[in-house]
């Protein structure tokens, strides 16, 4: 297919785009296979280039002969133009929708993309499971790299190499496999270096109504449990939840059959009413009523500050169950490709100051989202503006980094990036130049040859110019544990992505960079101090020694 046959208009001058908190600009319009571009010729202007991906949905509207199409985007932006004659506007707007609708992956921009920089670090090659499992071997010699599913045909949604128990065989591994949804065994997510204590992940056991059991299964997991030992069990379905999973042939594990378990039901909700909980937050904070009471039960009736708190403390409990009780910890939900990834790794960034550094939260992303199987194709296909009925959209990911920017609000120093880094995480996973966020899982992804044919994503980001903008200037190793309050109070939205296109954030930018300018000053004045030290030291052993010459 060729892009020109969707692009019935590709050219109109006159047209004046309006966008938040920046002046109206005229000029002219122009559409690509990829990009709405909008230039002026006024040299102060910034011009527009948005990715056709970046578009959720549009709007007509028309006054005379005189159209506007509003465009509202994925990453919340709402931008508006002005287009002179009916029929232009008319064959703009069908032609945006048909190439931000497109469905085939290998038409999308990070094919097509060629980077301006240098690529100095292949990003495809800076978190391989290889290195990783370099540094657990460093640590313990009690699990092995398996390759029983080097051909993805164990489990579809797994990467082809998994660290596990050493003592299991890879003919145990398929005979749990069997017994776990989509062959989701549980395979390793993190070992606690303070107390060999692991959290290990997967998805429900399919016990049906007739109560299966699988001893490779209860093996496995009981391989993690050191002597004497119990484990915990985090199930992030509610008890009813995981009942009515029964019927349907999936289910929970049986206190009889992991008699050295604790099961606990936790209350995450399911990925189909997180979109939901999106898009009422969204109108909440686009809302102009500028009423109080309309404000507040808006923003109650998204539930979206509930399903913060309810991953948060989900992640904290197998924290603690890791780090207080000294146990190991199981996840799982329902795939244990949504909520089980979310407590997994908010539970390793309250756990490990490794990962609350910027090189160590890029490798928590590439292990336990990207390489475990989330699918991101799906659910970034749509954001908060889409028109279309929801398939199996939701913004776990997006949850997932809003509870990190509570906890980094909360313990503003413990982390070496800032909000910029989560903001461009948000966007690229909805739309990018880069192939990092295309396909479901590592075999996709394997398939569409993104590390030969696209960009990552780590490659632009690890560069130095670009790492400067995402470097927290308060940063301060911490290397403790981290316990985030999940108190209502504690827990504000998150107006970096939530309200930026709603109102100015001069004031704060100002307030940052003199914030930025402090602490420069302020480390000015330490190396001086530190220099007058080291004079001063100097001057009194000179004295030392002129009177002991005398």
């Amino acid at each position: 297919m060729e892009f020109a046959e969707l692009i019935k208009t590709p050219r109109v001058d006159g047209v004046v785009l309006h966008r938040p908190f920046m002046p109206t600009v005229e000029g002219t319009l122009c559409l690509t296979g990829h990009h709405l571009i909008l230039s002026s010729r006024q040299d102060t202007t910034e011009e527009l280039w948005l990715l056709h991906a970046n578009i959720d949905s549009t709007e007509k509207r028309f006054v005379g002969s005189l159209g506007t199409i509003i465009v509202k985007c994925k990453d919340l932006r709402v931008i508006q133009l002005d287009i002179p004659g009916m029929e232009e506007c008319l064959n703009i707007a069908s032609s945006i929708e048909a190439l931000s609708t497109l469905d085939s992956v290998s038409l999308m921009y990070p094919f097509f993309y060629r980077p301006l920089f240098e690529v100095i670090e292949d990003g495809w090659q800076s978190f391989v499971p290889e290195e990783s499992f370099k540094d657990l071997e460093s640590m313990t010699d009690e699990w092995r790299l398996s390759e029983v599913n080097k051909d993805f045909s164990l489990c579809p949604s797994y990467p082809s190499l998994l660290t596990v128990p050493k003592d299991i065989d890879d003919e145990s591994l398929c005979k749990a496999a069997s017994f776990r949804h989509g062959g989701r065994f549980p395979v390793l997510s993190y070992y606690h270096k303070k107390n060999a204590m692991v959290m290990m992940r997967a998805a429900q056991p399919l016990t049906g109504t007739n109560g299966r059991r699988c001893k490779e299964d209860e093996k496995l997991i009981n391989a993690t449990l050191c002597a004497g030992k119990r484990g915990y069990i985090i199930d992030t379905r509610t008890i009813a939840v995981a009942q009515q999973a029964k019927a349907r042939g999936g289910g929970f594990e049986q206190e009889a059959n992991y008699p050295q378990w604790r099961r606990i039901h936790k209350a995450i909700e399911r990925s189909n009413v997180l979109q939901d909980s999106l898009i009422k937050l969204v109108e909440a904070c686009n809302d102009q009523s500028h009423s109080m009471d309309r404000w507040l039960s808006k923003l109650e009736a998204s539930n979206w500050q509930s399903n913060v708190k309810e991953i948060l403390t989900t992640a904290c409990l197998a924290a603690q169950c890791i780090d207080r009780e000294g146990a190991s910890v199981l996840v799982h939900g329902t795939e244990g490709t949504d909520s089980t990834l979310q407590v997994t790794s908010l539970a390793q960034i309250i756990l490990d100051p490794a990962c609350r550094t910027i090189r160590g939260f890029e490798a928590l992303i590439e292990r336990e989202w990207l390489q475990a199987g989330h699918p991101f194709q799906q659910r970034c296909a749509q954001s908060a503006y889409s028109n279309g009925k929801p398939r199996s959209e939701a913004p776990v990911f997006l949850l997932f980094l809003d509870c990190v920017w509570q906890i980094l609000r909360q313990f503003p120093c413990s982390f070496q990036f800032n909000e910029n880094l989560l903001i461009m995480l948000f966007e690229h996973a909805y739309a990018s130049q880069f192939g990092t966020f295309l396909g479901n899982c590592v075999a996709e992804r394997g398939k569409l040859q993104l590390s030969q044919k696209t960009v990552s994503l780590w490659s632009w980001v690890n560069r130095p110019q670009e790492l400067e903008r995402f470097l927290n200037p308060l940063y301060e190793p911490n290397n403790l544990v981290i316990w985030p309050s999940v108190a209502p109070q504690s827990l504000l939205l998150w107006e970096g992505v939530f309200l930026r296109w709603n109102r100015s954030t001069k004031c704060l930018d100002e307030a940052y960079q003199e914030m930025v300018h402090i602490i420069e000053y302020n480390k000015e004045l330490q190396n001086k101090v530190n220099s007058l030290r080291r004079q001063l030291a100097q001057l009194e052993t000179e004295d030392k020694m002129v009177a002991d010459l005398k």
